[in-house]
């Protein structure tokens, strides 16, 4: 059975292969990582975690056309799948579920369970 749960990292990863679409290949994910978390990553964990995310069934990848900025390489192109959309969807259920239940802060959470 493949694991389904997701790390801190790889929720984030997988958030941002959905956010990039069609310009979600790893330099991009990483750029974008540096971007909104204003942490650096390294493009060996990128590439890591995106070979996780799809042996897990989460992600797919296909290779995309060369381009000349590349030195006529192509970029491998990732897409989120059903199951990582059904994970990513219970992991944020499971985080608002929690909030909800923080005393103090969970009245103010109270319309957030269903985004």
């Amino acid at each position: 059975m493949n694991e389904t749960r997701l790390g801190e990292f790889e929720e984030v990863i997988l958030l941002l292969v959905g956010i990039l679409g069609e310009q979600a290949y790893a330099f991009k994910v990483a750029e974008e990582f540096e971007e909104q978390t204003k942490r650096s990553v390294s493009i060996g964990a990128v590439h890591s975690s995106l070979n996780r995310l799809s042996e897990k069934g989460f992600l797919t990848s296909e290779m995309g056309a060369s381009s000349p900025e590349r030195g006529g390489r192509r970029k491998r192109i990732y897409k989120i799948t059903a199951l990582g959309q059904r994970t990513l969807t219970e992991a944020r259920d499971f985080r608002v579920s929690l909030w909800q239940q923080f005393p103090g802060l969970g009245s103010e959470l109270a319309g957030f369970s269903s985004f």
